[in-house]
């Protein structure tokens, strides 16, 4: 063992789960080599509190970025300059990248300049310096969070649902309030006493925001008949709120990767840009996949279906009618995770086994945080 340096350059996209994706990797290279020093550069903009909440993260340096917008010279330039490893972001070296993110690309042009790496300045995935995959990562809310979260939820006999009714992008891209009072209403129907835990974030910051307004909020409050708010608090506290629920309700969105580094199951309503790829071990998960066919999606970035008409522009694996035709296996995902007897290993062999039907058994299509998909794929 060493006290060598390791540097993860980390800079990308805003939404919170890419800076999940950093956390997991930083555990990676700090299991391998316990005595290592880990920095991290996270993009400024992204949920960059998460890394203070990481005991395996020693020194953490945002940069201002906005990726559509070549920054200007010195972007890095108070990051100390010399480790024994500077390890990047392979998006941030990859061409088509390089055309929808101009900001990312002068980023790392940059980078690549200002850091000096005793051993080598590589990416993620190169087979040195040694990493570990397959960590389960905890992010530990802090105690004022905690004693928040359990003032505001109380233990009860019936379960706890989180529900984040969208992520980040446009609000076409995810159900109408009227598809989301129905899905509310399936479960309410099979535990009448549940309680439904709302999440989400309305203040603009320069970070990840819910495009749903408080109107579409109170409309669905009002299908459940316990509802506990955690709505425009902090971060902080929206994990220790997860914490004392049984799951976490969303389409897929870097936040539901939150929710399972917090230890909590995540039900998804699959569909838009991205299947499911990071997956936290020890924490169950149940990914409702649409129909592609029927209902397109998993285009990647820049290559979105035609929207279909459901009260107004709606993406199509996010329409009224898809959502009506998943709904029994939603409350059949929803009744497991609450069932006391999920598990991760049996949540990855169902997951990857329906994902590979999905995409004709192309697996090469499929990928996933450190690789856990691939001792599942059949």
């Amino acid at each position: 063992m060493s006290d060598e340096s390791v540097l993860v350059n980390f800079v990308y996209c805003h939404p919170v789960g890419h800076a999940v994706e950093a956390l997991q990797y930083c555990l990676g290279y700090r299991r391998a080599d316990p005595q290592r020093r880990i920095g991290l550069v996270l993009s400024a903009d992204t949920a960059v509190d998460l890394a203070h909440r990481c005991s395996h993260i020693d020194e953490l340096y945002t940069v201002d970025l906005d990726v559509f917008t070549p920054p200007a010279a010195g972007i890095a330039a108070h990051i100390p300059r010399d480790w024994d490893w500077v390890i990047d972001d392979p998006r941030g070296h990859q061409t088509w990248q390089h055309e929808l993110f101009p900001g990312l690309r002068e980023y790392y042009r940059q980078s690549s300049e200002h850091f000096r790496a005793r051993n080598a300045h590589t990416v993620i995935g190169a087979p040195q310096p040694a990493y570990q995959p397959g960590n389960r990562l905890h992010l530990n809310p802090s105690a004022d969070a905690h004693d928040w979260a359990r003032h505001q939820l109380p233990e009860i006999d019936e379960p706890t649902i989180a529900v984040l009714p969208g992520g980040s992008a446009q609000r076409w891209r995810y159900p109408t309030t009227t598809a989301w009072r129905r899905i509310l209403r399936t479960l309410t129907d099979r535990w009448p006493h549940a309680r439904i835990c709302l999440l989400g974030k309305h203040t603009e910051d320069g970070r990840s925001t819910t495009g749903f307004s408080t109107a579409e909020y109170d409309a669905l409050a009002a299908e459940a008949p316990s509802t506990t708010w955690a709505v425009d608090v902090g971060l902080d506290r929206q994990l220790a709120a997860l914490q004392r629920c049984d799951l976490l309700l969303s389409p897929h969105t870097g936040f539901g990767f939150a929710a399972m580094a917090a230890g909590t199951p995540w039900l998804v309503l699959a569909g838009n840009d991205w299947a499911e790829y990071y997956f936290n071990p020890g924490v169950p998960f149940y990914s409702v996949l649409p129909d592609i066919d029927r209902y397109p999606c998993y285009l990647m970035l820049g290559n979105q279906p035609d929207p279909v008409d459901d009260e107004g522009p709606r993406a199509p694996s996010m329409c009224a009618d898809r959502i009506t035709e998943d709904l029994p296996e939603l409350l059949r995902g929803a009744e497991w995770l609450c069932s006391g007897h999920a598990d991760f290993d049996t949540a990855m062999r169902h997951h990857v086994t329906r994902a590979a039907e999905l995409f004709g058994h192309r697996h090469e299509l499929m990928f996933s945080v450190d690789d856990l998909h691939a001792p599942y794929l059949p």
